[in-house]
């Protein structure tokens, strides 16, 4: 696990060492061994030696019943496909369906859930198994062995059937023997009476077995196994890292699942510890996953230093041009306010019909525009002079003597400086009208903070509501000018691609029409953007200005924001520091960034970070469903509750109950987590009668026990031995037809 420090002040402090970084595991390989390593030939073709094939939906294991692990162990999958170039027909079995792409797209499997239901991909797969196990086929075309093959619990009739038909009628099989492999699993761990906990690929199964019998009528199933839980890691990976740089593929996620998950003891309690960075650095796993590093050049500090003086210089050359243009901009404006200004004195001086004239020949249709343009002229004209001039003003009021003489009375020389003083004039005479406005807008921002004050102390909760109504809708407008500015920086986002249009329009001299008529030509469409330098332009002019009006509203916002969140600080009780929009933005405050991140920063360029994920909640999540079934959707009871009723109301006598509650079974390779058994025992000691003595266990090897006790089953040399009463000959067969089956302690059972 990853050191960690205790505390927070000292976390704060100190630098926190690197995370314990997992990796994935190799991509599955074949497991098998060669015939030749320790068969005895003369037990070849051998009908006192049987082949034991455990057939699960995850795994097939073959070997011989002498052996003491499987010879074979490869996942249920048959590939076939023609090679025209070369006019051949392949077939893969097991892992060798990975090793080719076109194999891999023509993967069959032979299951449907866990029930048999490809038979003609299950006769490829038995040849590969036969051929791996070393055998080409007896003197007389046959097996030459007898068979005993696992089966689910209460197999479908019809699946088992065409099994049968195919293993005597394909194989020449002597005899054939089906067991059910949770059975298998228990008789080899010494189990006589208990309840029998199996959870595999595809679905659970709670069996009560009575004297070394399994009591199948009173079998229940929860339709949850391995696959599922794998199918619901990869859900939940693929939704917290959407935009992961790789693909994980299921044998990653059954990895990370067989190698990371555990059941948690307390489930909810355990969920709430989660919320604690402590307790979440702790249990937090970093995966991660293969990439190819970028070689990144590095620059000499010399060239850094030259890289950052050139951008130095390029930024003051900048904001002079740009100020030098806004003044340029500032006199331009005030020169033609004056020009208006005295084109609407001229209105008293003229005749309605000439100062009309007059109006049109300067593009104005009456005095109403006018007086528009003049307005929006003297409120550009004071920001302009607010932010580059100043609002400072003389100590001395200035005169200005030479306004009110007429042009008469004046020399070319006082002329020239009445035209100067009537400018200055103006200009003084517009801070003035600034300032004024400026208390008066200071005025009325103390008028609506007093009605404020007054409707907080008249009414705290209807103030609090209306405050956060307000707060939350200057957040989504703060994030959907974020999401707005992020989509017009794709081109093939809507956004983006109406705002080209637009440009397109204005930048061509015939604009394109909005339907495209029928024989129009199409060379006279706008190709405008379908030239990726047309792109270019389009970035330059999006991102090129200044961009002061945007700027200038987004900071206007969040003035806002902050103001109101810092009057919910001060007045609302349920408004805390983490609440506001710079404490989430902030990943040292950011639960979300812990789950995903982890509790260090996180650098987007680093391509190792990018390519590691967070495995916390996930771990005891994606086990936790076999006890409750409903947080996946699966609407079933969970194995709590369906052991406490086969225990409580199905088992009648009282001494069976007891033999049961003292051997509580658990196989299967769901049931491998750490934890699951303790887990178990406790949930069951819930809900059974006071002092129930009760005793959950697990199989020494959980995945392989079920070969392990088929094959001991079947090695029983007695003549009376279960497994030859069990067996149905060939002849049987051909006797009395596929569907003829024995019962015995170890198989299905019915009435």
């Amino acid at each position: 696990m990853t050191t960690t420090s205790s505390s927070t002040s000292s976390a704060s402090t100190s630098p926190k060492l690197s995370p314990k970084l997992y990796t994935l595991p190799a991509p599955p390989a074949p497991l098998t061994r060669d015939i030749s390593d320790d068969f005895d030939p003369t037990f070849k073709y051998n009908n006192e030696l049987p082949i034991v094939i455990d057939n699960g939906s995850w795994q097939t294991r073959a070997g011989f019943a002498h052996d003491s692990l499987p010879r074979l162990t490869c996942p249920p999958q048959v590939a076939r496909y023609l090679d025209r170039k070369l006019g051949k027909k392949y077939t893969f079995g097991g892992y060798d369906v990975f090793v080719d792409a076109t194999a891999r797209g023509q993967a069959k499997n032979i299951f449907d859930g866990n029930v048999v239901s490809n038979f003609d991909a299950l006769e490829m797969l038995l040849d590969y198994t036969f051929i791996k196990l070393g055998l080409e086929g007896g003197a007389s075309g046959g097996l030459g062995h007898p068979l005993v093959m696992t089966e689910v619990v209460c197999n479908p009739n019809y699946s088992r059937k065409m099994v049968t038909e195919l293993i005597f009628e394909g194989y020449n099989a002597p005899s054939l023997v089906y067991g059910i492999d949770a059975l298998f699993s228990f008789n080899y761990n010494g189990g006589r009476s208990g309840l029998v906990l199996s959870s595999g690929n595809t679905a659970t199964h709670l069996i009560p077995v009575v004297n070394g019998k399994g009591l199948i009528p009173l079998t229940t199933r929860l339709s949850w196994g391995g696959s599922q839980g794998t199918d619901l890691m990869l859900k939940l990976l693929q939704l917290k890292y959407p935009g992961f740089p790789s693909k994980l593929a299921n044998w990653q996620a059954e990895a990370l699942i067989m190698d990371h998950c555990y059941v948690s003891g307390d489930y909810k309690e355990e969920l709430e510890s989660f919320l604690q960075l402590g307790f979440l650095e702790e249990k937090d796993r970093v995966i991660q996953f293969p990439f190819t590093e970028a070689v990144k050049f590095e620059k000499s500090q010399e060239e850094l230093d030259k890289i950052a003086e050139k951008r130095k210089e390029s930024g003051r050359r900048l904001q002079e041009q740009a100020a030098k243009a806004r003044l340029e901009k500032l006199i331009k404006k005030e020169q033609e306010l004056e020009y208006y200004k005295d084109l609407q004195s001229k209105s008293e001086s003229m005749g309605k019909r000439d100062f009309k004239r007059l109006l049109e020949s300067n593009d104005f249709d009456d005095e109403s525009q006018l007086e528009k343009m003049i307005r929006d002229l003297d409120k550009n004209i004071k920001r302009a002079r607010k932010q580059d001039v100043g609002e400072e003003e003389p100590d001395e009021i200035p005169t200005f003597p030479l306004v009110d003489i007429p042009d008469e009375e004046l020399d070319e020389e006082g002329k020239k400086q009445k035209r100067q003083q009537k400018l200055v004039k103006s200009s003084y005479d517009a801070r003035q009208r600034a300032r004024a406005e400026k208390d008066a807008e200071k005025a009325r921002l103390a008028e609506e903070e007093r009605k404020d004050i007054e409707a907080r102390e008249r009414d705290l909760d209807t103030w609090v509501g209306e405050k956060r109504a307000t707060r939350d809708s200057l957040v989504a407008k703060l994030k959907d000018r974020q999401r707005l500015r992020t989509e017009l920086t794709d081109r093939k986002s809507l956004a983006s691609q109406m705002r080209m249009k637009s440009i397109a329009n204005l930048a061509s001299d015939t604009p394109a029409a909005k339907k495209r008529r029928r024989g129009g030509n199409a060379e006279a469409d706008d190709t405008f953007g379908a030239n990726d330098d047309d792109w270019a332009v389009y970035r330059s002019i999006g991102t090129g200005g200044t961009g002061e009006d945007d700027d200038e509203e987004d900071e206007e916002l969040n003035r806002e924001l902050k103001s109101i969140e810092a009057l919910l600080l001060a007045h609302d009780p349920d408004f805390e520091e983490h609440h506001t929009r710079d404490a989430q933005a902030d990943w040292t405050k950011s639960l979300l960034h812990a789950f995903l991140r982890g509790t260090r920063p996180f650098d987007p360029e680093n391509q190792a970070e990018q390519n590691q994920m967070h495995l916390n909640v996930e771990r005891i999540r994606v086990p936790e469903i076999v006890f409750e079934p409903s947080m996946a959707g699966l609407d079933q009871a969970g194995i709590v509750e369906i052991a406490s009723d086969i225990l409580l109301h199905r088992i009648s006598k009282p001494e069976e109950r007891y033999q049961l509650l003292k051997d509580v079974f658990c196989t299967g390779g769901n049931t491998a987590f750490q934890g699951f058994e303790d887990r178990l025992k406790k949930e069951l000691t819930a809900v059974l009668p006071y002092r129930s003595t009760i005793n959950v266990r697990k199989a020494g090897n959980v995945t392989l026990d079920a070969w392990r006790g088929a094959a001991k089953w079947c090695s029983a040399k007695e003549k009376d031995a279960e497994w030859k009463k069990a067996i149905v000959t060939r002849q049987e067969y051909l006797e009395k037809g596929s569907e003829y089956l024995k019962e015995h302690c170890m198989g299905n059972a019915f009435g």
